[in-house]
């Protein structure tokens, strides 16, 4: 790959200041420079600082070893194989350094299997091989990534355009777009996600091969997936990333069965909606958020469309609803492995709905009680605003909430006397006949 041209923004001809910048950013800059090592803030906190936003993540790109890095900071780790990184730990905040990367060719492989090794298809497995600043500039993803700042001087350092392209709000692979996309097919998802954060367009040569290459993502870990998915839905942005993962084609392959649902199901689009509206408004407000409730709605669907075939089968209600979960559950981490700790409460979620729904007078105050009731109640209300019929429960437990002690006792009674629950019929047990007593 040919090296690109630097072009050098002086400190009084750039917007960024050491005041936006991470002081911990700042320390591990000073101290690998310190120690004759060159060292820049790079891609993704310079991109946001141009464009007036608060990066969350400072990332720094400098000419030491891995080895050397994690010498000079206790507080540091390595961690990765395909791609050897250095986290240094400040509290809660991690810097993430990474030695600069140079160029591999797939046929050099053989001599250094540990460093560099790609799949059949092109795919990067190990990205070991290191080089200097013009070499790490040229394997970066996009332009808009391939910017470097240094303290030395305060000047970026912009080596492919990435400035002019911030300009014209453009999402642009760096390289030839197919053989970039087959070393890694995450960059598909990645540029949807900055086009999507960003409000850019993705620059035409760059955007054609998604649509026929969406296939790749599935040769891709379910676990790095997973961890995609995250950034894709759950920064802010969920509604605008839905629109164009399905405008390119992409959301199906890591989503097939709430794809189909989707496609059949008006209601079904409109909660997936709902939920990713509340998401992003919540994010906005700076409120936490869940992947279990993400993911809870985004499969509620599919989990719906199951419990109702299996119960089709003869199968009661509520053994339904628990093996559909356990199934579309599993189907889904093949795609995006969903770790336990968010499938656990997802699940949890979903049997919540019935009993919040049925309201058993005795079970009122234990549901409120519960650990996830908040997320049920509030996934309740999104079902309802998406068009189910649940006979007015998401009123009914907004208002009972609010209610004093003593009107929520009327309200259970109330709701008791006009539902009275059906009585079940006894299976009687047969007679038994009394022996005949035969005299002789």
């Amino acid at each position: 790959m040919q090296k690109p041209v630097r072009k050098t923004i002086p400190r009084d001809q750039h917007p960024i200041s050491r005041k936006n910048i991470s002081d911990s950013a700042l320390k591990v800059l000073h101290r690998l420079r310190s120690q004759g090592h060159e060292a820049y803030l790079v891609g993704g906190c310079i991109r946001d600082l141009l464009l007036g936003l608060h990066p969350k993540d400072f990332d720094v790109a400098t000419s030491a070893s891995p080895e050397e890095v994690r010498s000079l900071f206790r507080n540091s780790r390595i961690i990765g194989r395909r791609f050897k990184l250095i986290h240094v730990v400040f509290g809660r905040e991690i810097i993430e350094v990474a030695t600069f990367r140079a160029s591999h060719d797939s046929d050099q492989e053989g001599h250094h299997k540990d460093k560099s090794h790609h799949s059949d298809s092109g795919r990067i497995l190990r990205d070991n091989v290191y080089g200097d600043i013009d070499d790490d500039a040229a394997r970066r993803d996009f332009t808009i990534n391939a910017l470097y700042y240094t303290t030395e001087d305060f000047s970026i350092h912009d080596f492919c355009n990435g400035l002019e392209d911030i300009d014209h709000r453009l999402i642009r692979l760096i390289g030839e777009p197919v053989r970039r996309y087959h070393e890694d097919p995450v960059r598909m998802l990645r540029a949807i996600r900055f086009a999507a954060k960003l409000d850019f367009d993705i620059e035409p040569e760059t955007a054609d091969p998604i649509y026929d290459l969406g296939s790749l993502l599935r040769d891709i870990p379910s676990a790095r997936l997973f961890d995609e998915s995250l950034k894709l839905f759950l920064s802010g942005y969920g509604r605008k990333t839905l629109q164009l993962m399905q405008d390119y084609d992409l959301f199906t392959t890591l989503f097939p069965s709430t794809a189909s649902a989707l496609e059949l199901d008006e209601r079904s689009r409109k909660l997936i909606d709902l939920a990713l509206k509340s998401t992003d408004d919540r994010i906005r407000r700076d409120r936490p958020v869940t992947p279990a409730f993400f993911y809870a709605a985004l499969l509620w669907p599919a989990m719906r469309a199951m419990a109702d075939d299996i119960r089709n089968q003869g199968v009661p209600p509520v053994p339904a609803l628990q093996q559909a979960a356990m199934q579309v559950i599993a189907n889904q981490c093949a795609h995006t492995a969903i770790p336990k700790r968010f499938t656990i409460p997802m699940r949890e979620i979903w049997d919540l709905q019935a009993r919040l729904e049925r309201r058993q007078p005795r079970r009122v105050e234990e549901l409120v009680a519960h650990p996830r009731f908040r997320a049920a109640y509030d996934f309740l209300l999104l079902r309802e605003a998406s068009g189910e019929d649940l006979k007015g429960a998401g009123q009914w437990w907004t208002d009972y909430q609010q209610a004093h002690p003593e009107s929520r006792m009327s309200m259970v009674h109330r709701h008791a006397e006009a539902n009275p629950p059906e009585k079940r019929r006894r299976r009687r047990r047969p007679r038994r006949r009394k022996p005949s007593s035969n005299q002789s």
